[in-house]
């Protein structure tokens, strides 16, 4: 079993790469935005951005829905932001094998997505301090990037090659 975290910063696909990939392999897709406790959603509607305690108790429900999938015997994908690697250390918790695939893009493009995107409660303005949390993917950890501005399929294509995972 392996728990697929879908990150990025906000605007960059990570709910449909994320369903798609999902869709593909057969596994539940796990929606992280509807985890986020009220207090966080009006924060962010408000233009403030969240900060490490705003995000801790978001980041620890959705590593106990890794781990509720894994108690079922279920592998899954997740679409969460995963901004900072401490945040990934806190997903990593929820199950064994919890891997990252990183839909990274152009600046251009993120803001050119979040001008035209409609009903999310994530306003444009907070692009700029996701990308200032950003902390990429390093090494040692067990995860893979792919080009947002690659269409949906051959961004799910090339995770599943990356990750061992075609066929």
């Amino acid at each position: 079993m392996q728990h697929i975290v879908v990150m990025g910063v906000s605007g960059c696909g990570k709910s449909t790469t994320g369903e798609a990939l999902a869709a593909h392999l057969g596994w539940p897709f796990v929606e992280g935005d509807s985890f986020h406790p009220e207090a966080n959603v009006a924060k962010m509607r408000a233009g403030i951005p969240l900060d490490d305690d705003d995000r801790a108790p978001w980041l620890r429900a959705l590593a106990a829905e890794i781990g509720r999938n894994e108690a079922l015997g279920q592998s899954s994908v997740i679409g969460c932001s995963s901004l900072k690697r401490a945040y990934r250390d806190i997903l990593r918790e929820g199950a064994p094998r919890v891997r990252f695939l990183h839909v990274h893009g152009s600046r251009a493009l993120l803001e050119s997505r979040l001008s035209h995107r409609e009903g999310h409660f994530f306003p444009a303005k907070l692009l700029d301090s996701q990308l200032a949390t950003l902390e990429p993917l390093a090494a040692d950890e067990d995860g893979v990037v792919v080009d947002m501005a690659l269409s949906v399929e051959d961004q799910v294509r090339q995770a599943l090659r990356q990750m061992g995972l075609e066929g």
